[in-house]
């Protein structure tokens, strides 16, 4: 095991941020993995100290047949960021940014250093993508912030990977998936391993969130560059760990088996594993995804748990004010499940309270909150 840190530039006089990377095994191919870059989604971190432990125990055991990255605390900045007893981790204090958006666009500024260089080989376009990538980065003008340091220092070890698990949690909500429908077919299986009830596909929720940085531009690229053979290199998932409140010890140890299981699916682990599952929760398109609000404010309460199937017309919350005794019901408006509940229990103005995965598109544009 290879430990390695980074100084995050910008920290204030006499303090110091450090972001650590561990890195695992050798070989042509790689993985890379982090946890909460929303820094108060800890389930993700409890995941990787068990991905820690049992890869320190593979690679001393010689079984590891490609780089493994893993990044336990993907965000040093929010980790810190507690505000009266409540730990604040998916915005910066500073900027008011989300920690998970607005990561560099690379397909743009790597196309120009392409140009006539494409041609029928994967492997070899693989290799000058993958280059060119790293240069652009490189190449950025200096960091501006903590927060741009640390955007850059994730995408540069992540961008040559072959795989990019990124891990989050929602507020309360079951297992499930975010990706590319392209990459569907190759996370499947470990959609199946991880007991996923939902998996939501766009090619481009909007806010370049961390996955949609390291796949989109692959497939940016091979339409860009449509007569060479550019494959979609990178597949890159965020899974959400069920809910913020979910780090038991028994959820999260069978996580990180049922995440190496994949890896060693995909060649990057050695010995016997237990094959995935034969059936697995159907793939939704993102923008068929209701998010529910209330009408006006009061007390929530919720009349579905998550993982219910509901119907449209089903009710999913009741919100009453204390003030006026008005009442209302909030129903889904999809047939699906719902796959995540807002952990507070007062109806605010643009606080979505609870998410229902369907089948049938009824959002456009901007698919993801912030």
């Amino acid at each position: 095991m290879q430990h390695i840190q980074y100084l995050l530039p910008w920290s204030s006089s006499g303090t110091e941020r450090h972001l650590s990377l561990f890195r695992f095994g050798n070989g042509p191919r790689k993985v890379y993995i982090q946890a909460a870059l929303h820094a108060d989604e800890l389930p993700g971190m409890r995941v990787a100290v068990e991905l820690k432990r049992r890869l320190r125990e593979l690679e001393e055991q010689g079984r590891l047949t490609g780089v493994i990255e893993l990044v336990p605390m993907a965000n040093p900045i929010g980790i810190g960021q507690m505000f009266q007893a409540t730990h604040q981790g998916r915005f910066e204090f500073s900027s008011g940014k989300n920690f998970n958006r607005d990561f560099p666009e690379l397909a743009d500024a790597v196309a120009p250093l392409l140009e006539g260089r494409l041609g029928g080989d994967a492997s070899a376009n693989v290799g000058l993508i993958r280059s060119a990538m790293g240069e652009v980065i490189r190449d950025l003008p200096a960091p501006t912030s903590e927060l741009d340091g640390l955007r850059r220092l994730l995408l540069q070890h992540a961008c040559d990977a072959d795989l990019v698990l990124d891990l989050h949690c929602d507020f309360e909500s079951i297992m499930l998936l975010y990706a590319m429908p392209q990459n569907w077919p190759r996370l499947r299986s470990l959609a199946a391993r991880l007991g996923a009830g939902a998996a939501l596909l766009a090619e481009g929720a909007g806010g370049n969130a961390f996955d949609e940085a390291c796949a989109i531009p692959w497939l940016q690229l091979a339409e860009r560059f449509a007569p060479a053979n550019i494959p979609l290199a990178c597949v890159a998932t965020t899974i959400e760990l069920r809910g913020m409140a979910d780090t038991d010890r028994e959820h999260c140890v069978e996580s990180a088996e049922a995440i190496l299981g994949y890896l060693a699916e995909q060649g990057l682990i050695s010995g016997e594993w237990p094959a995935a599952p034969a059936t697995c929760c159907e793939a939704t398109p993102f923008a068929g995804a209701q998010y529910a609000y209330a009408p006006h404010p009061g007390v929530v309460s919720f009349l579905q748990p998550v993982g219910a199937r509901v119907k449209v017309g089903d009710p999913l919350f009741e919100v009453l004010d204390p003030l006026t005794d008005r009442h209302s019901l909030v129903c889904a408006s999809t047939d699906g499940v719902l796959y995540a509940r807002e952990r507070l229990r007062y109806a605010q103005p643009g606080l979505w309270l609870a998410k229902v995965a369907g089948s049938t598109p009824i959002r456009q544009g901007r698919l993801l909150s912030d």
